[in-house]
């Protein structure tokens, strides 16, 4: 008999059968997987049609074995074993947090968040999901943030082809009872993001809602999350998102939100990243169960201060959006959106896009996908670059900005970033931390060129600056003969 393999961080599914029971997926069932003297212990769950599966991703090379448990007969007692081989082209794990401010993959390669919001896409049909996958192969986008539970909102009011529990709007959804219909579809988008190194931020609950879905009730809402961590948990290119607008969900107290952390931190053996969405009042993202800051805001000029204040990465996942609808949210002009990108980083964090142009079918990209329209996406990926450029690290402020009046980062002694915004000052002046001899670059962040100055500096400087705004000046410092 052949032993199946499954890449490391891949997905390894074993699949069961019972006979149909009044209540499937009250059933308990699950796996213990073993690796060594190590066990993992990993809840199953219903598909449908009396099949239940486990889902396990292997972190260790090497033979796993695993047993299963279960209240029926067919489920109780399944053993076997699989063989976990070298990750594939791409396959760098699941993104962790790194250095206390910033991210890695589980390989030790660093992952420069650069996400977009498209809450609904997943929720439109093939054709239009396809279109979606297309533009984001295409464009930098390396995280997506994405609504589990369908929406209902201005621009977004058609009826999604699924449900995520049996029935319907009209008669109501069974909360004991989640349509694998849905499920099935949903995974698959997640799985699409992973083939395309995209990371899926899943949004766990919203307020935009005509299924009754923000308001299921307290043991609803946590058989929904042991589903969907047991559904969800095994794809590497997953995070957890607590909500979107969380503040603005009034059947759900603090108590709750904590509480759907806990849970959702004890059930995935993974320990993807965590995290929750304001509207107006942040979230203590102190808490112990927090991995990083998720922040809706408009001026990611506190970036640095959201840092210091909370400890822990800060993504700015919403900073209003380039666009042009009526909604004051929703219409930046793109150079606005990428100043906003530049004012995040050089502060140490990380900052996310969205686009919202007006559309006659209303599809606008923030909430269905399609097609991106806007001139940010380009100047993001020059920025993209710019973070990956240098040091394998990500930038952290300097508190003084080199004395040069600017906002400036880091990615460790020997190489600096300033950014100028919005002002464009005839000469930069600064102060370097060392007696070395620095390399100076300009870098034009609208127009996306390079230009280098012939002479380096060293100490105090003045750098000639271009009469134009949105420039950076990125200086490293130059190996002794």
């Amino acid at each position: 008999m052949t032993t199946q393999t499954v890449e490391l961080w891949g997905t390894f599914e074993l699949t069961c059968r019972a006979a149909p029971t009044e209540h499937p997926f009250d059933v308990r069932f699950g796996a213990i997987i073993r690796h060594g003297h190590r066990e993992v212990p990993v809840a199953g769950f219903c598909d449908g049609d009396g099949i239940y599966r486990v889902r396990f991703m292997p972190d260790t090379l090497g033979s796993w074995h695993y047993c299963t448990y279960g209240d029926l007969p067919g489920l109780d007692g399944v053993t076997g074993e699989f063989r976990c081989t070298p990750p594939g082209p791409g396959n760098h794990g699941p993104v962790r947090v790194a250095d206390h401010f910033h991210f890695r993959y589980a390989d030790g390669t660093p992952f420069y968040q650069l996400g977009t919001t498209c809450y609904a896409w997943a929720h439109q049909g093939d054709a239009l999901e396809q279109q979606t996958l297309r533009t984001l192969a295409d464009s930098p986008f390396n995280k997506l943030r994405m609504c589990i539970f369908p929406k209902h909102y201005t621009y977004n009011s058609n009826e999604p082809d699924h449900l995520p529990f049996e029935g319907d709007a009209a008669g109501g959804l069974v909360w004991t009872r989640p349509n694998p219909s849905f499920w099935q579809h949903f995974e698959g988008r997640v799985r699409d993001l992973q083939a395309l190194g995209i990371e899926a931020d899943l949004i766990l609950f919203h307020p935009y809602d005509r299924w009754g879905l923000s308001a299921m009730g307290p043991e609803a809402d946590d058989r929904y999350l042991r589903y969907a961590v047991a559904r969800l948990s095994a794809f590497r290119n997953v995070w957890w998102s607590f909500a979107n607008e969380y503040d603005l969900m009034p059947t759900k107290s603090m108590a709750d939100w904590d509480r759907f952390f806990k849970l959702v931190q004890a059930e995935d053996p993974y320990q993807h990243l965590r995290s929750i969405h304001n509207c107006h009042a942040f979230y203590d993202h102190a808490k112990p169960w927090v991995t990083h800051q998720s922040i809706q805001h408009r001026v990611p000029e506190n970036t640095a201060q959201w840092r210091e204040q909370y400890g822990k990465p800060v993504v700015v996942d919403e900073t209003q959006y380039e666009g042009n609808i009526p909604q004051g949210w929703g219409n930046l002009t793109p150079e606005r959106m990428v100043n906003r990108f530049w004012e995040g980083t050089v502060r140490g964090g990380y900052v996310g896009h969205g686009e919202t142009y007006l559309d006659p079918k209303d599809e606008l990209w923030w909430s269905k996908g399609g097609v991106l329209r806007g001139q940010s996406p380009a100047r993001l990926a020059f920025l993209a670059q710019a973070l990956a450029d240098g040091p394998r690290h990500g930038f952290d402020p300097v508190p003084n900005g080199l004395r040069t009046g600017f906002a400036a980062a880091t990615k460790g002694p020997g190489y600096y970033l300033v950014y100028c915004s919005d002002q464009q000052p005839g000469l930069l002046h600064g102060e370097l931390p060392d007696d070395g001899r620095y390399q100076v670059q300009l870098l034009d962040t609208w127009n996306m060129t390079i230009e280098a100055l012939a002479d380096a500096v060293q100490g105090r400087f003045a750098v000639p600056m271009p009469s134009r705004p949105y420039m950076a000046v990125r200086l490293t410092r130059q190996e002794a003969p």
